[in-house]
């Protein structure tokens, strides 16, 4: 199944809206780049490893930072599909992409669809 950001958005606005405050969201969201930067350490070989899955954990400690990430956002009404596709045609110009993320998009469901 795909989720989109809107609809992981309005699934943590649900979840938090009665109690996520956002500094203790930030906190939580603090950790977990924390723990984030130790497994990129640890799979570079910069800081002792055990044998672990170092794919499964990246993929657990990303999916924790944009977890409390868009919970921070969705508490905040942030449209940040908006936001996202706004700041990379910022981004695009800025360093002269050859194409931006709404562009890539409709050329790929253009792609499905043909």
């Amino acid at each position: 199944m795909d989720v989109t950001i809107k609809e992981l958005e309005d699934y943590l606005y649900d979840h938090y809206k009665d109690g996520g405050v956002d500094e203790s969201l930030f906190m939580k969201l603090v950790e977990e780049i924390g723990e984030l930067a130790e497994v990129l350490n640890k799979r570079s070989g910069r800081k002792k490893a055990d044998d672990r899955d170092f794919k499964r954990q990246l993929g657990e400690e990303l999916t924790d930072v944009i977890h409390y990430t868009l919970a921070i956002a969705a508490l905040n009404n942030l449209d940040m599909n908006y936001m996202i596709l706004e700041k990379d045609k910022t981004a695009s110009i800025k360093y002269n992409h050859k194409i931006n993320l709404e562009k890539f998009v409709i050329n790929s469901r253009n792609k499905t669809t043909d």
